[in-house]
């Protein structure tokens, strides 16, 4: 498998600004970004940001890893909803990611508790983006 990303950063660091296209799939289109969206506009509302692309990718991630999980084990969820919060800081190299919580509600007819969190955990740390990232990642997880 094969996935295609193009950044395209025009001007310096923290006066420029950048598009991010996805070519195969066309879900992102010349989506623009800065410093202000990634660094100064905590609330998100002035664009996109790699870090939050990264949350978003990790959260879709575990999810299907999840339903995977669950169908090798007999179960079907109803329904998956998880929020991925990614933290980062600056240190002495630069910025770097500390930390996702991934925050889970799963409705999964017929399971017990401590087969959900078994199969929950094995999806948290099998996950392709997981597996990516160089951070701590912590899971709670919500049987409703």
């Amino acid at each position: 498998m094969r996935r295609i990303a193009k950044a395209v950063w025009k001007g310096s660091g923290k006066d420029g600004s950048g598009t991010l296209t996805t070519p195969q799939s066309g879900v992102f289109d010349e989506l623009p970004y800065s410093f202000t969206t990634r660094f100064e506009n905590e609330d998100g509302t002035k664009g996109t940001n790699p870090e939050e692309l990264v949350a978003a990718a990790h959260a879709g991630c575990f999810a299907m890893a999840l339903s995977f999980q669950l169908q090798g084990a007999g179960y079907t969820a109803d329904s998956l909803t998880t929020d991925a919060v990614l933290t980062a800081s600056k240190d002495d190299k630069g910025w770097k990611v500390d930390k996702v919580v991934l925050k889970l509600e799963a409705k999964v007819p017929g399971i017990e508790s401590e087969e959900f969190e078994k199969l929950a955990g094995n999806a948290k740390a099998g996950c392709p983006i997981s597996r990516l990232l160089n951070c701590e990642i912590e899971l709670e997880a919500t049987l409703v």
